[in-house]
């Protein structure tokens, strides 16, 4: 691991404050040094003097001879120098001084840093520790905790918080069956009365059954509204389970609850109010479908032809291409992240006419959509002119959009055409 970029900022750091709360004292200590020299050599002068001037007296009245008079002036020259020359003596000692402090200066934050590899959290000053770096666990790796995750509900069955996080578990790792009868265990430990719970359930069951909603997905959605009336993916699912059944009402009901819960100004808000504009000009057009009585023998002659015809069309309408990731957006991505591509109407509700799901590890992907993998017999490819074709990588594995997604989607084109058979979408965008 390189530590280098922390330790020398750290040292650095360390010895500006030392060098700023020391510079201080040794200033002023270096002031008192030159005052207290500068003091006793005038003593020293002054004392001297005295001494010197008394010596010529003695002399000058012969009460000292001369030779004495001589050694008696070298003997105060000798002892004046002494006093110079201890004078210069605290240079030196403060060098000394000055020597403790560098040692104290560099080993100080020297010591910090072999304290803090020791005790501290060394790994936490690599990138990789905080942004799970480049090093992910592998999809084995996730399929063996899952397994053990698994065994261990197996010999701890009353742990209801354990069976959420292997039904859950088992979901994002497309193993359905587990991952019902892990549902069913979370239901029948009475950990059910939850919303978030109930609408997930209800969305795996979903997915099982083709993305039909009625049966026992309804009834899930259904009780979780019970518990949570403004619970959004159970009124999302509710209202594509009515739009499905024709109950144009009471998809309105639900997705106009929804739309109250949603920002205007967000994507989802303005697909769902597209949807909604839908669902309520169906309400005012009516619904014009031929009673029994209004057949006639021209109706069942041609019955023959039409149904060939659709069929024809139900052949035609089918969109190829291949969807890729764009290389900025990799680092995102991980190989079991599941990838959704779903043909829309153009102009219409969000509800996709067809869904291709596939795994993030799968990219590049070349696919084809046609009325095979229509969730709703009433609505499919081949029954609308113009379509869009989206492709999401979901983070949750949802089949409702979430924020951090990652999209790419197409233009406008005709199931069937030219354009539909060659297309290229390319996932470049996060969705806030």
């Amino acid at each position: 691991m390189n530590y280098f970029p922390f330790v020398g900022a750290a040292t650095l750091l360390t010895l500006a404050i030392l060098l700023w709360l020391l510079y201080p004292l040794v200033r002023n200590e270096r002031q008192a040094r030159v005052a207290a020299v500068a003091t006793r050599r005038a003593l020293n002068a002054a004392v001297y003097r005295d001494q010197l001037e008394e010596v010529e007296r003695d002399r000058a009245s012969g009460e000292l001879a001369e030779a004495d008079y001589l050694q008696v002036r070298d003997e105060l020259q000798r002892r004046l120098l002494q006093d110079v020359a201890a004078d210069e003596a605290p240079a030196g000692a403060m060098h000394a001084a000055w020597g403790g402090r560098l040692a104290i200066i560099l080993l100080l934050p020297l010591s910090a840093v072999l304290l803090y590899l020791w005790l501290g959290s060394p790994a936490s000053l690599q990138p990789q520790a905080n942004s799970g770096g480049h090093e992910q666990i592998s999809t084995a790796q996730v399929e063996e905790l899952v397994t053990q995750l698994a065994a261990r509900m197996e010999a701890q069955p009353d742990d209801p918080r354990g069976w959420l996080m292997l039904a859950r578990s088992s979901k994002a790792l497309h193993k359905y069956e587990q991952a019902t009868k892990a549902y069913e265990r979370v239901l029948a430990l009475g950990a059910g009365n939850n919303a978030d719970v109930l609408a997930d359930y209800a969305d795996l069951l979903a997915v099982q059954a083709g993305g039909s909603l009625e049966g026992r997905p309804r009834e899930l959605v259904e009780q979780a509204l019970k518990l949570e009336p403004d619970h959004m993916m159970s009124l999302a699912l509710a209202g594509s389970a009515a739009y499905t059944r024709d109950d144009y009402p009471a998809t309105l009901d639900y997705w106009g609850r929804l739309q109250q819960l949603l920002p205007a100004d967000s994507e989802e808000g303005r697909s769902l109010a597209t949807a909604l504009e839908e669902v309520r000009a169906k309400v005012a057009a009516g619904s014009a479908v031929a009673s029994p009585k209004s057949l006639n023998t021209t109706t069942v002659a041609t019955a023959g032809t039409a149904t060939a015809t659709a069929a024809k069309k139900d052949a035609a309408a089918v969109i190829k291409g291949q969807v890729s990731l764009a290389p900025a957006l990799r680092g995102q991505v991980q190989p079991d992240d599941v990838l959704y591509i779903s043909a829309h109407a153009a102009a219409g509700p969000r509800m996709p006419l067809a869904v291709l799901r596939a795994r993030a590890a799968d990219l590049p992907l070349s696919f084809t959509l046609d009325d095979s993998l229509a969730l709703d017999a009433q609505r499919k490819l081949s029954s609308v002119s113009q379509v869009r074709v989206e492709a999401r990588i979901s983070k949750s594995g949802d089949a409702t959009p979430r924020p951090g997604d990652l999209r790419g989607e197409s233009g406008s084109m005709t199931p069937g055409a030219p354009d539909a058979a060659q297309l290229q979408i390319v996932i470049d965008r996060v969705l806030p």
